[in-house]
């Protein structure tokens, strides 16, 4: 009885053993810092002439990869001030553009890029 038992042990502590060195692991990398300022999102209008580009920003604000931005574009006479969605793509490492008219319903958007970047002109 004594060695049935003795070998039932060794058989279960040999099992956790080759479980245990079989087992793998998994790295992950902390996500990467988002540039959040008037610059990079700026960037996301860049027009091909002076009056298709950002003139000045009023304002803006970013959360994780989504950001909403208050802005002139263009100059003079044509010059409009717009209120637009972004949203950062890891793929390219920039901003990009994201339809208000997707994102701005559903509560799709964090609250704060929704509240600046949806109720808006």
């Amino acid at each position: 009885m004594k060695w049935s038992r003795a070998l039932t042990a060794l058989g279960i502590l040999a099992g956790l053993g080759v479980a245990t060195a079989n087992a793998t692991c998994a790295t992950r990398t902390f996500p990467q810092a988002v540039p959040c300022n008037a610059s990079a999102l700026s960037a996301a209008y860049g027009g091909t002439s002076s009056l298709d580009r950002v003139d000045s920003v009023n304002s803006f604000g970013c959360v994780g990869t989504w950001a909403y931005l208050w802005a002139t574009i263009g100059k003079g006479v044509g010059e409009i001030g717009v209120t637009d969605v972004l949203h950062y793509d890891d793929a390219t490492n920039r901003w990009e553009n994201a339809s208000r008219l997707r994102y701005c319903t559903h509560h799709r958007l964090p609250a704060y890029v929704e509240l600046w970047g949806c109720h808006s002109n």
